[in-house]
């Protein structure tokens, strides 16, 4: 599993349109089919231990929580943080105090071409 940074100084300012005061920063781009969704873990809330159906990238919008991998280490993670997980990785994700993100599913993806490792 990588942990990803999408926080605001790793984007760029956006100067066309007139635009004033705006960053943005691109995660994934696909060609191929992409399933988004949005995954709500409530305080005490845990998604089990299972194996990612497809290549995902996990990424919190709101809260903090942990992930684990395989080895089912906790590896804190937060709003600003996303992390990526290839098909097939086992996984376990949880929150203490609540924690939203937006999950991001495709055969391709590749965050490295556009985001920072934590």
């Amino acid at each position: 599993m990588k942990i990803y940074k999408f926080n605001k100084k790793n984007g760029n300012k956006v100067e066309k349109y007139n635009s004033n005061l705006a960053t943005y920063l691109k995660m994934i781009r696909t060609n191929e089919a992409a399933n988004i969704g949005c995954m709500y873990i409530d305080p005490q809330g845990i998604l089990g231990h299972h194996q990612a159906p497809i290549a995902q990238l996990f990424v919190v919008v709101q809260g903090e929580g942990w992930v684990t991998g395989e080895d089912q280490k906790q590896i804190n993670i937060k709003a600003g943080e996303a992390a990526f997980l290839e098909k097939g990785e086992w996984h376990t994700s949880g929150s203490n105090s609540g924690m939203t993100a937006i999950l991001i599913q495709s055969e391709f993806l590749k965050p490295q071409s556009f985001m920072k490792i934590k």
